[in-house]
């Protein structure tokens, strides 16, 4: 992207700090954890600005806010420290839309409903209900008639395998291979 102005920075904050909180907040959970992740993020970003490949601004947020996540929930602080569960694994309210959502294309939501809907049983009708139709966990649970706590979980590890399979789907899409970037981050 070449030298970028505080200007043009703080746009691109403007722009994307609800994607990268939101990115954040799924991963680590913590309300509090994720605000802190989200500044580490923008300070690692500015810190970094200049390898920022041109018209991947959103992505290169992404990927460096999943990096903090994970190296976070790596941390032995996050190991040895034990959280509070968090509450109801309620969807994140829609205010309407932001920022993020004009950010995100209809190609990448559509590549993330078919990931949901290629999950296999029981995780993709838990996923459809919660994620998809937004329902809680305990809607969910009576809908599909099994105890809430089996559909917590098996949100929980549906979550883990979007995960997963988004992180490869962007390995492959990005493959880093600046010079300097390392472990993910830049």
């Amino acid at each position: 992207m070449g030298e970028m102005t505080k200007e043009q920075f703080s746009l691109l904050v403007g722009s994307y700090e609800r994607l990268v909180y939101t990115v954040c907040r799924q991963m680590v959970k913590e309300p509090s954890a994720a605000e802190d992740l989200c500044q580490e993020t923008f300070l690692s970003a500015w810190q970094h600005r200049d390898s920022c490949p041109e018209g991947y601004e959103k992505q290169w947020l992404a990927r460096i806010a999943t990096n903090k996540a994970k190296d976070f929930l790596q941390s032995a602080y996050e190991r040895h420290t034990v959280l509070a569960e968090p509450e109801d694994l309620a969807p994140l309210p829609r205010a309407g839309p932001g920022p993020e959502d004009e950010a995100v294309s209809a190609i990448e939501l559509d590549a993330i409903r078919s990931m949901i809907f290629a999950l296999r049983e029981p995780y993709r009708a838990a996923c459809v209900l919660f994620f998809l139709d937004g329902r809680t966990a305990e809607e969910t649970a009576k809908k599909l008639g099994r105890p809430e706590k089996t559909v917590r979980t098996q949100i929980r590890r549906a979550q883990q395998m979007l995960r997963e399979q988004i992180d490869n789907r962007n390995k492959s899409n990005y493959p880093q291979s600046r010079k300097g970037a390392r472990n993910g981050t830049f």
